[in-house]
């Protein structure tokens, strides 16, 4: 597009800066217009990480997992509270909800898998097992919280990216670890009679909480890398304890051989495992730590600041 320039005195060419609203001459870089008006239509989507590029431009994002796809109409409330059409707003309130309850759920799951910094596949997971409850009619009379933070349980194992009991039992609004328990249990049994086979929850390995567990004490690269080494040659033996407590006792034994050596106390709070645990996990993984530990680490280190564990 061409449009007349008064410092080259004739018609030039123009660039449009949509960011600034300024038409600039490209010969010059004279600011010809400034803050213009974009007219045209504001089409983009608006969809939540949605593959289509339907350009809709009013509306929140389509959740499919609710009756109406969460597109139904609420009668607003006029000027200082008051109903701006009372007659429309009672007829609305005597129908009812039928969603009410499950999008309260959604809100929770959204809130504790946002205080435990889930992505957003473990969160729709969640929701999606949750979904499958309420179709079932059997989440009636129950607590929502353990029910909910059970489904975020199960979520995270199936996405392959687990959390311990203790660490969703932190954001579950007061509910105890007994009450997640049931409720996985409950889940698992529903869920096992609406499928006719027992639900995959994803098999638990001591890696999946590595990363987490020393990102947690501030351990460096080198140190988060030999933990992850060692873990995986400690799976070469046969060591009967859970994959939480090998992780927690595989990250006490490498920070012995660091400067900068943590106390148990510390490893447990970061790991939400117990000392005792911890250290009856230690006591079996010592008599291999030679063969565990990765020779590239070792061959400075000397093994024997290794405590020994007590009988």
């Amino acid at each position: 597009m061409d449009t007349y320039c008064s410092d080259c005195k004739r018609n030039t060419e123009v660039v449009f800066d949509h960011a600034a609203g300024d038409t600039v001459c490209s010969e010059c870089g004279l600011v010809l217009e400034s803050r213009s008006i974009d007219e045209t239509s504001e089409w983009r989507t608006f969809a939540d990480e949605s593959g289509d590029h339907d350009p809709n431009r009013v509306g929140g994002p389509v959740n499919p997992l609710l009756g109406d796809a969460g597109l139904s109409t609420v009668i607003s409330k006029g000027p200082n509270g008051s109903n701006g059409d009372g007659s429309l707003a009672r007829l609305q309130n005597r129908g009812g909800d039928p969603d009410r309850a499950i999008v309260i759920a959604f809100k929770a799951i959204a809130t504790m898998a946002d205080r435990l910094s889930l992505v957003s596949t473990i969160r729709d997971r969640a929701s999606e097992i949750y979904k499958r409850l309420e179709d079932q009619k059997c989440t009636r009379g129950r607590n929502l919280d353990p029910l909910v933070a059970a489904c975020i349980y199960i979520a995270c194992r199936q996405e392959g990216k687990p959390r311990t009991v203790k660490e969703i039992c932190s954001i579950a609004n007061g509910a105890s670890k007994k009450d997640i328990g049931r409720a996985k249990e409950f889940i698992v049994k529903q869920l096992k009679v609406e499928m006719g086979e027992s639900m995959e929850m994803g098999t638990i390995h001591a890696g999946d909480y590595l990363r987490r567990f020393c990102s947690n004490l501030g351990m460096n690269h080198e140190e988060i890398k030999v933990v992850q080494e060692t873990v995986q040659k400690s799976e070469e033996f046969d060591i009967r304890r859970s994959p939480i407590s090998i992780a927690a006792a595989i990250i006490y034994m490498i920070t012995q051989l660091t400067d900068m050596r943590k106390p148990l106390r510390d490893i447990s709070i970061a790991t939400t495992v117990a000392e005792g645990t911890i250290k009856n996990a230690y006591k079996d993984l010592y008599p291999h730590a030679s063969k565990i530990i990765p020779e590239w680490y070792v061959k400075d280190k000397d093994l024997k600041n290794l405590c020994s564990p007590k009988a």
